[in-house]
């Protein structure tokens, strides 16, 4: 079979080829008064091979606690209102050694089996603060709701009234101390508070009385022990609350409320 024919074809495409390359590396050329744009495919096959990166996509995002402006230590005498659920069984007697030693006055109410929705459903809170005057609010609830399905629509009207009756007061929210995974109660109300006035409870190690869900005395003196410093060095508005010599004293007056039926 004779091959010359092809032989010769190819070798005119090939130089055909190669003038159509040299050509297309300047810009522009004219040819028989026709004017030659520099082909772009050339740029596509004399580019640098592209160097892989660590990352083609961008990386997830951790978001990261929000800042908040503190104010000075307040060294002032304060009112101090603690409402809130069973939970101050425990921690009420421990703060309200703090509050003795460091000259503040402390009302309590212990409203039993309540949660966000017993308070925020009522004017509760306002009516204390009405009663009390109080120039400082604690609140420790979430623990009777650790466990309430789809608790962000269920809830978060709730801590929004609660949150709008407290008004302008400063305030600490101590959250629940999880004996499990929660549902989402303590992000609900971390989401709705004012940066540094959301006590983080979750996490921290407790000793349970028989129940398996309340602190025990001593725990909860020292959950309001991490509290208290707490409040002192981090929180949006800091009081003082030096740690005192005596374990536990009885607030200025206890208030406690039946549960709802």
């Amino acid at each position: 079979m004779n091959n010359k024919p092809y032989f010769g074809l190819w070798m005119l495409l090939a130089t055909a080829l190669v003038v159509f390359v040299g050509v297309s590396l300047v810009s522009p050329v004219k040819i028989f008064g026709v004017e030659l744009q520099k082909a772009t495919f050339v740029d596509v096959l004399s580019a640098p091979a592209e160097v892989p990166t660590a990352h083609k996509t961008a990386p997830a995002t951790v978001k990261k606690p929000q800042k908040h402006q503190r104010a000075q230590l307040d060294t002032t005498s304060k009112t101090i209102l603690f409402i809130g659920d069973s939970m101050l069984e425990g921690l009420s007697p421990r703060l309200a050694a703090y509050t003795r030693h460091n000259g503040h006055t402390l009302y309590t109410v212990i409203w039993y089996s309540s949660t966000t929705e017993v308070w925020g459903s009522s004017d509760k809170l306002k009516h204390y603060i009405n009663k009390y005057h109080p120039d400082y609010v604690f609140v420790c609830l979430g623990a009777n709701e650790l466990f309430v399905r789809d608790i962000a629509t269920k809830r978060a009207r709730y801590v929004d009234n609660m949150l709008r009756q407290i008004g302008t007061i400063p305030y600490v929210w101590i959250g629940p101390p999880n004996w499990k995974k929660d549902t989402g109660i303590n992000q609900l109300v971390a989401s709705k508070t004012k940066p540094g006035c959301f006590f983080l409870s979750d996490g921290m190690k407790f000793e349970r009385s028989k129940d398996g869900a309340h602190p025990t005395r001593k725990s909860s003196a020292l959950w309001m022990d991490s509290v208290a410093r707490w409040v002192e060095l981090h929180s949006a508005h800091p009081i003082r609350l030096k740690k005192p010599a005596r374990v536990n004293a009885r607030a200025n007056r206890v208030e406690v409320l039946q549960p709802k039926r």
